[in-house]
């Protein structure tokens, strides 16, 4: 059954619940649904019988999308009330039942007379927190806050009225760029996953830059009340750490950044155990000023929740250079072993793997093996490690090489034999070939694999439910040529050098754009010489702010992009030029994250493109794989072929497992036992996000968020209800 909806929106479906709790409601109150992160829902009306009847409810607009925006979150419902996050990251509450709109917060508001400069990152969500009743001020009796971030900005904003809470940081709010050990003000640090509340404290993890100049992505937790720092994990260990022996230079903690929990966490209450996936090191894919295994990067870290204490770690790969960090939270789980329940943790990977580790101890319960891998670097003062883990115990859930048998026979035999020869000049045929200046294929690509939708679980059945991207892309190293620091250039030449060594990794060396990333092609129509300077210093949504370079060289790189042919041919003047560290200056850089396409633009790999995976973690086998999604034009030969997706699926008791996430703007519910497809929906935008399930006077909803935006698609702006009659 198709549902076609018509204006820019973000989904909700609207179903009908026996379940109850307080007043006919049922909560979805942390991101994930849990604690555990499991996506799991124990409402159970809806099931695979009545799903098919879904109709439309209500509609809510957020009115701030724009051409490009995004939305990625999975809401949060609390006792009938649903939060939420709009493209321009205004937090808003809705009455969950009827999209009402109850209160909205504007983070650009004035704080104290002056207004806060807000880059537009990637939201994914809010965090809430609920305790008594702070100095009589609440009326329900309880103290109920949120937390989410906006640039580079954590709110504190209490649930009932949308305003900040005066008692926290700065007027509501923390400077994200505080409390790391050392001076990061010029460099990019934001909150775009939501923290993890733990009794009174708001524990989170950072998004920073992916270049070598990045800030470390230190665990920290704050006080919910004061918004003071109650406890730091070091993710980059310092001398005395558990860790600090793994990195051969004993001053790299000082400079080297990433190592970030940027997807967010899971937690073990009872236990007090908190659950982080951790990042590559930054540069991501060169590795020569920070050889060793970089302990803790590419991590599944178990810390004590009260003190931030390291219980164990497990590395899932070695001196990363490939961009293979984790892309979710590890997910809580029950494995049976020889009878008996133990408690795990699974972590799914991009390169298409599930570690499942004891949760106690952090041992793997299924086999793990170090099996070789090529150490031939191309690019000296590169030291690769000679061995990668491999999970042998459980399924792989993506394809993980590429050869000339894989290629698309889906186009023109021209087109096929473009592929051949590009292939034949690339380095392929495994995982771990090391970058290199020929190119290198990686695939699954960047985006997984997994990736930070993260996977369901069914805590009845012991299934897992993994989406999965199988899109090849290509890693091409370069020499890096720093010529802007050279004496008498004209600002055209010291701008190609700007704009190769900060800009060209993700819009390409033409500007053309690659992956995710917009061209920069034509914008001089969309922004003023000042506006994007503006932009440079700033950051928006997937761009990372480069504070760090100077005024002369934001105006450079201003003038270049914006083809300012007369100022292009003056001389170049470097003003306000700020001391350059010594880390932050690599001999290598890539071209841009670019895919592995056709000549038509479809991926270089034969289909399926995406996949959804249930797979049994009790038995280690695949229960039931389906390809996820469609391209019209080859569904219309009768083509399955899936796409890209992001967002990840939620399982509830009522035998249904609903996900959107692909390009073709659809949410569909699959039989959770079988993997037969029960219904589809059209969706008004692409949603790209994790959907949440929960139950509001009686009745059961389903909320997916259509942002679209990504993979150039178009965008949305608002929340729709469905309901079945």
């Amino acid at each position: 059954m198709r549902l076609p909806l018509t204006g820019c929106t973000l989904l909700i479906l609207l179903l009908v619940a026996c379940h109850s709790e307080k007043g006919g409601n049922v909560s979805w109150s942390v991101y994930g649904g849990s604690p555990e992160n499991i996506h799991y829902s124990a409402l159970s009306l809806i099931d695979t019988a009545n799903v098919v009847r879904l109709q439309p409810a209500w509609e809510y607009h957020t009115g701030d999308g724009d051409s490009v925006s995004q939305i990625q979150v999975n809401p949060l419902v609390i006792d009938g009330v649903l939060y939420g996050v709009t493209p321009k990251l205004k937090l808003f509450a809705l009455d969950a039942a009827t999209g009402k709109a109850k209160w909205v917060f504007d983070p650009i508001a004035p704080v104290n007379g002056d207004t806060p400069k807000i880059a537009i990152n990637a939201c994914r969500g809010v965090a809430y927190y609920v305790g008594p009743a702070v100095g009589g001020r609440s009326d329900s009796g309880s103290d109920r806050r949120l937390f989410y971030g906006a640039g580079s900005w954590l709110y504190c904003i209490e649930a009932q009225t949308g305003k900040p809470a005066a008692g926290f940081g700065d007027s509501g709010r923390i400077d994200l760029h505080r409390d790391l050990g050392r001076d990061v003000r010029d460099l990019f640090v934001a909150a775009t996953t939501p923290g993890m509340i733990y009794k009174d404290m708001i524990i989170i993890g950072d998004r920073v830059a992916e270049e070598a100049a990045a800030a470390p992505g230190h665990i920290r937790a704050y006080d919910v009340h004061t918004g003071k720092l109650r406890w730091i994990f070091h993710t980059i260990p310092y001398p005395g750490e558990k860790g600090y022996e793994s990195w051969e230079d004993t001053a790299a903690y000082r400079h080297i950044g990433g190592a970030n929990s940027w997807s967010g966490f899971s937690l073990d209450q009872q236990r007090g155990m908190l659950f982080a996936p951790v990042g590559s090191a930054s540069y991501d894919f060169y590795g020569g000023k920070r050889l060793g295994d970089d302990l803790f990067a590419n991590c599944v870290l178990a810390l004590d929740a009260n003190t931030g204490k390291l219980l164990w770690h497990f590395q899932t790969v070695h001196h990363d250079i490939w961009d293979r960090d984790p892309p979710t939270p590890p997910v809580l789980v029950t494995v049976t072993k020889e009878g008996k329940p133990i408690p795990a943790v699974a972590q799914v990977t991009k390169s298409g793997f599930i570690f499942l580790l004891d949760r106690l101890t952090g041992q793997p319960l299924s086999p793990v093996e170090e099996r070789p891998v090529p150490t031939d670097s191309a690019l000296p003062g590169e030291k690769l490690s000679p061995t990668q883990p491999y999970p042998t115990g459980t399924p792989v859930f993506a394809r993980q090489s590429l050869t000339e048998a894989d290629l698309n026979r889906l186009v023109a035999d021209s087109s096929l034999d473009t592929l051949k020869r590009q292939l034949a000049s690339y380095r392929t045929g495994r995982m771990f070939i090391p970058p290199s200046r020929q190119g290198t294929v990686i695939f699954p690509g960047f985006d997984g694999g997994a990736e930070w939708g993260g996977p369901a679980y069914d805590p009845g059945t012991g299934l897992l439910y993994v989406n999965a991207n199988e899109m090849p892309w290509v890693l091409t190293m370069i020499d890096e040529k720093k010529n802007y620091l050279k004496n008498n250039l004209s600002i055209k030449e010291a701008a190609k050098s700007l704009y190769a060594t900060n800009c060209a990794v993700c819009h390409g060396a033409n500007r053309q754009g690659g992956g995710n990333f917009p061209a920069l092609i034509g914008v001089n129509k969309k922004y003023t010489m000042e506006s994007f300077v503006t932009l440079i210093s700033e950051g928006r949504r997937m761009m990372p702010a480069f504070k760090q370079l100077s005024e002369g060289e934001r105006n450079a790189l201003a003038a270049y992009v914006l083809e300012k042919g007369d100022e292009l041919g003056k001389r170049f003047v470097n003003t306000g030029v700020k001391p350059n560290d010594p880390y932050f200056t690599l001999p290598y850089t890539a071209t841009g994250y670019n895919k592995f396409l056709t000549k038509e633009g479809y991926p270089a790999v034969a289909p399926p493109w995406g996949t959804l995976t249930a797979i049994d973690l009790n038995a280690g086998v695949i229960a039931w794989k389906d390809t996820l999604g469609d391209y019209p034009e080859f569904k219309a030969k009768g083509i399955h072929t899936g796409t890209e997706n992001y967002g990840g699926p939620v399982v509830t008791a009522g035998g249904v497992l609903f996900i959107a996430a692909t390009s073709d703007a659809r949410i569909r519910a699959f039989n959770k036992r079988t993997g037969q497809l029960l219904w589809e929906g059209d969706l008004p935008a692409a949603g790209f996000a994790t959907p949440a399930v929960y139950a509001a006077d009686g009745r059961q909803y389903v909320v997916i968020a259509c942002g679209g935006g990504k993979l150039h698609k178009q965008s949305g702006d608002s929340y729709v209800a469905f309901a079945v009659p």
